[in-house]
């Protein structure tokens, strides 16, 4: 591991072991950064209220391609934010589609310092 271009980050959720804290490399931690905006709800964060897309929310909203473009426009924005200087954002591209009654959304994004591409499911 190159400690320039993939420095270790503190491992999402926190993690302490008999060598001390868990740590997770470069593609990880925005992976986790990733997570915790989806999952997070407006608001929960008390020194960042706007930190977090509040997927838990659209639980009981009618899955159709209004709830899609608002649930993409909400996410691409929080993560523009959040993976500033990580990810460089002329490539992150957010989807999101109905799959039943689930929503399947999809990132994919590049990292900055190192260039490599990375894409992510999460079905909600």
């Amino acid at each position: 591991m190159n400690r320039l271009t993939d420095p270790p980050y503190l491992s999402f959720p926190l993690r302490i072991g008999e060598h001390g804290a868990a740590t997770a490399d470069r593609r990880a931690h925005v992976r986790q950064q990733i997570e915790q905006v989806l999952f997070t709800n407006p608001g929960e964060r008390v020194f960042r209220p706007d930190f977090g897309a509040g997927l838990k929310q659209l639980v009981f909203e009618p899955n159709s391609s209004v709830l899609w473009e608002l649930t993409r426009k909400r996410i691409s924005s929080s993560l523009v934010e959040t993976l500033r200087g990580e990810v460089d954002p002329r490539s992150l591209e957010v989807e999101v589609k109905g799959v039943g009654e689930k929503l399947l959304i999809t990132v994919s994004y590049s990292l900055a310092a190192i260039g490599h591409s990375e894409r992510y499911d999460f079905l909600v």
